[in-house]
């Protein structure tokens, strides 16, 4: 995959002694580093969040596994699918926001990260989505 002109890329290395966790370092593999410092901030815990969702949601990025991805096109393939639910049909509690007239039943509404970016209006379920034709950006209908 080509990197994007305004895409970052961060690694996290841990160096453990005896299953201990010693230190824990940032490498910046792509990027312009003062840059990636002011939009990913100093610390990694929003980097290892986004790691542990995807490894809980797609068995192909869980370690010493058997469902590994053998073939970069299915590692892909499983990963949009993963990105799609992600930010399609999954509520996510910190992107909730308070209702001006809040019921008995309601006084939140709950919303989906693509909710929250201004793409949808509603949470999707998966039937929805996996009948939903992207077209892409550039192309005349």
């Amino acid at each position: 995959m080509k990197p994007q002109k305004d895409w970052h890329y961060l690694q996290i290395i841990k160096k453990r002694e005896g299953g201990k966790l010693v230190s824990v370092r940032n490498k910046v593999i792509y990027g312009d580093p003062e840059e990636v410092k002011k939009v990913l901030g100093e610390h990694t815990a929003y980097v290892e969040r986004t790691n542990l969702t995807s490894r809980q949601m797609n068995g192909r990025l869980v370690r010493k596994t058997l469902s590994f991805s053998k073939e970069l096109r299915f590692l892909k393939a499983a990963t949009a699918i993963e990105d799609a639910l992600y930010n399609f049909t999954r509520l996510v509690k910190t992107l909730r926001v308070e209702l001006e007239e809040p019921t008995r039943q309601a006084r939140w509404q709950q919303r989906s990260p693509a909710m929250a970016a201004g793409l949808t209006d509603h949470i999707w379920t998966v039937k929805e989505l996996l009948h939903f034709v992207l077209v892409p950006l550039g192309i005349n209908t």
